[in-house]
């Protein structure tokens, strides 16, 4: 039977989208990772470095000095910690104040040498699909076919990985919804999710809150929930496992629901 994970955003950012600036002081990042673990959270996702379209390059200092403090309040929080960067150096300190999971939104290409201190370490990695960097990504996004050029880039990044000596087992995969994508891409990517998981790794989704749902349903992005559940529920049936949200309750129930009315998912804590 198949298993699903419920991945809890922590951004501590005085700049993403949803939650910029909430969550920026280490007492209050920490607390609202524990308000996910009670909500459901297995995973938690935590962040120093805004990603969103347009945003700015923070400097390794300023992101350790935002996310250190974080990890080591969550280390007994009672869930997995993802280290959501693309800087090895945050990287490597992160995994040893507890993280086992590097979601990394340039899947290495930003620091190829990142494979490498994943595989010594032998953390849990997330790669995923980006067109471009978060300042120009959203500028015109263009494909052949959204989705076997997606395809085709997380194969390729999933050989590099192994091929730097990353366990296959170790490795979940991101198309990366909103990450250099409009409207039409996102759609084609959630329709044709199916083609992604016959990579054979798990996929990890975040359509949480995004701006593609304020397209179809004119809400702002604290009025997203419903459309974010609708995406999620729709994924799970296409095959994906990992759900990266902010509201981990709400939308934990929908997915139990759904998993149950599938018969073949199932929702319990990750072997990372």
């Amino acid at each position: 039977m198949a298993q699903f994970h419920l991945m809890g955003v922590i951004n501590v950012t005085p700049d993403s989208f949803s939650d910029g600036g909430a969550f920026i002081e280490p007492d209050a990042a920490i607390t609202h990772g524990k308000r996910l673990v009670a909500e459901g959270a297995d995973i938690l996702d935590i962040g120093g470095e805004s990603t969103r379209p347009g945003a700015d390059p923070v400097s390794e200092d300023e992101e350790l000095w935002r996310v250190m403090p974080v990890l080591e309040g969550l280390q007994d929080a009672g869930a997995k910690l993802s280290i959501d960067t693309m800087k090895p150096a945050v990287a490597k300190a992160a995994l040893g104040t507890g993280a086992t999971i590097v979601n990394d939104v340039t899947a290495f290409r930003f620091a190829p040498e990142m494979a490498g201190l994943v595989a010594e370490s032998g953390a849990t990695t997330c790669l995923m699909h980006m067109l471009g960097e978060p300042r120009t990504m959203q500028l015109n996004p263009t494909y052949d076919d959204v989705v076997s050029d997606v395809k085709a880039f997380l194969e390729e990044r999933l050989n590099f990985a192994t091929s730097e000596g990353i366990s296959e087992e170790k490795i979940w995969l991101d198309p990366g919804i909103g990450f250099g994508k409009n409207l039409e891409h996102n759609l084609e990517l959630l329709r044709r999710l199916d083609e992604l998981t016959a990579l054979g790794r798990p996929i990890v989704i975040g359509t949480s809150r995004k701006s593609f749902l304020a397209k179809l349903t004119c809400r702002d992005v604290a009025e997203r929930l419903a459309g974010t559940i609708a995406t999620n529920v729709l994924a799970l049936e296409r095959g994906a496992t990992i759900f990266r949200v902010h509201d981990v309750a709400e939308v934990g129930d929908a997915l139990k629901v759904a998993a149950a009315t599938v018969g073949s998912l199932t929702w319990t804590t990750p072997s990372t």
